[in-house]
């Protein structure tokens, strides 16, 4: 372990989070190129600028999204078996996740897993008051890794849902070892509710990560903020710029700060020097056909049971068994 990071840990009692975070930023900014984890993107102030970001004229992932829940709920309920226990990977609003809840008055109980603990809790007690009669289950913990399920998801069928097209913010290897594990997490006999965004025209790609108001520049230049907070660094955020583009080579969105100028930050004793022109590779989102998707969920042991599209082929949410 570096000695910083130790320092580090030793100071916040040994908090496992905040140990693993400093150590994936400081090997994320020691490699060429230069690399943060997405998943740290969402602190209180981080998730909360995403929900704006499902909001945005630009971005139609979300609203695409939440047309096709709404518009296949009932077909989605009658294949839920009764007394479920649903599981939301990586939850966040739990929005989309009412949908199914208000629908199939038949789940038992829902278990939101979610990175930020504080924004999961909020929104744990906000479903609470909305849906007394669904038992809520908040697991503080990372979705990519191992997690204990709770008590009340025990001898109960298991219907996980994982919305919002996160699955292709994994590199496509990683994906599949995410189906694999939540395939060990549900279970036996369980259904799993996947949203994936689809192939389109780059326009449309273009406009959803570079909006006008600049809100996912916000969300982007956030995780900077968070790192200067937490793990004492010093960036200057003027000195870095959001931007993101399309790799056709490889059907993702990438996103990137850029910095504006030659500079150095400094981050527990550590120093990353940056040319002006390079950039910090913060999140990808991969986008799918149909077949790629379903390819991907066979080769990790899924069947896909049904698919449901938008009329504009934007959006897909896959039922795997």
């Amino acid at each position: 372990m570096n000695v910083q990071v130790g320092k580090l840990a030793a100071s916040a009692k040994r908090d496992p989070s905040t140990e693993q975070f400093a150590s994936d930023v400081l090997s994320g900014l020691a490699m060429q190129p230069k690399v943060l984890l997405p998943k740290y993107f969402y602190d209180a102030a981080g998730s909360q600028l995403f929900e704006e970001i499902t909001v945005l004229p630009e971005y139609y992932p979300t609203r695409t999204e939440l047309g096709i829940l709404n518009g296949k709920a009932k077909t989605l309920a009658d294949l839920i078996p009764k007394d479920s226990a649903l599981i939301e990977f990586g939850a966040g609003s739990a929005l989309k996740a009412k949908i199914l809840l208000n629908a199939a008055p038949h789940i038992a109980c829902y278990i939101p897993v979610d990175i930020s603990a504080e924004f999961l809790a909020e929104e744990a007690r906000r479903l609470t008051r909305d849906i007394p009669r669904v038992g809520v289950h908040p697991v503080a913990a990372d979705f990519t890794q191992a997690f204990e399920l709770p008590g009340p998801a025990h001898h109960r069928p298991r219907v996980g849902f994982f919305p919002g097209s996160t699955i292709g913010n994994f590199e496509p290897p990683a994906a599949k070892a995410f189906l694999r594990q939540a395939r060990q997490i549900l279970g036996p006999d369980a259904l799993f509710i996947v949203g994936a965004d689809r192939v389109k025209d780059e326009a449309t790609l273009h406009a959803a990560y570079n909006d006008a108001a600049g809100v996912t520049g916000k969300f982007n230049l956030n995780l900077l903020v968070r790192i200067n907070r937490e793990l004492g660094g010093d960036f200057d955020l003027g000195k870095f710029r959001h931007f993101a583009r399309f790799n056709h080579k490889l059907a993702r969105i990438e996103m990137h700060l850029e910095s504006q100028t030659q500079q150095t930050v400094n981050i527990l004793g550590e120093t990353f020097s940056f040319d002006a022109g390079e950039t910090i590779h913060t999140e990808s989102s991969h986008k799918f056909t149909v077949e790629t998707f379903t390819g991907m969920a066979t080769e990790a042991g899924w069947t896909t049971r049904q698919v449901f599209s938008d009329a504009g082929e934007l959006f897909s949410v896959y039922l795997l068994s």
